[in-house]
């Protein structure tokens, strides 16, 4: 069973009602015994780093998660926000993120404001940097939806996963073992994020 995080922040049915359109069961809480029983996690969400992580410590979330994917192994995707909170902190705010990734959120800083609007909005390519099961027979050129203004600065280039530009090269989706993230949306991006959703369903 894929259990959804539900952690006040975010619509979460979207994920879920693509769950459905692949054929796999999910639920989505906030109750720490349901968590405990699953077989794979999504950490999905918008807004602010700190909102997320006070809301995750306010529901005492931290330590069977940390249970889960450390200990237990099981995978997890992290989804924008959810990515985010997988570092180890962020410049937006002052509390300690998951910390299962070397890395800390950072803010697009753009000399020409005129073109680079923040947030980065809308559709935009992936570049791979390393073979993953998320990404196999993905359709070509693929391409997904992001709203954030903020980033991970991974320190372990060997967690990238995937870069995306925009002004700069940025770091768009992570990979350490069990622990996946995406900075973009699979549930907004049409046939891509749906193909990304069944390959994590699938291979993880």
């Amino acid at each position: 069973m894929i259990t959804i995080i539900d952690y006040k922040t975010g619509n979460l049915g979207s994920i879920q009602n693509i769950l459905k359109r692949i054929g796999e069961e999910s639920v989505i809480t906030s109750d720490k015994k349901e968590i405990a029983r699953a077989t794979k996690l999504i950490l999905p969400g918008v807004g602010a780093f700190d909102t997320g992580m006070s809301n995750l410590s306010g529901l005492d979330l931290i330590d069977v998660l940390n249970e889960k994917v450390r200990v237990e192994k099981v995978p997890v995707l992290g989804i924008c926000l959810g990515m985010q909170l997988l570092s180890k902190g962020s410049e937006e705010g002052s509390l300690p993120g998951l910390g299962w990734i070397d890395a800390e959120s950072i803010r697009f800083r753009f000399e020409n404001s005129l073109e680079y609007k923040i947030p980065h909005m809308g559709w935009n390519f992936i570049k791979q940097h390393k073979t993953a099961r998320l990404f196999d027979n993905m359709y070509t050129d693929p391409r997904f939806y992001f709203v954030h203004s903020y980033f991970l600065r991974v320190h372990d280039t060997e967690d990238i996963l995937t870069s995306t530009t925009y002004e700069i090269e940025f770091t768009s989706a992570v990979e350490r073992g069990n622990i996946l993230g995406v900075q973009f949306h699979p549930e907004k991006s049409h046939k891509f994020g749906i193909k990304l959703l069944k390959n994590f369903v699938d291979f993880y």
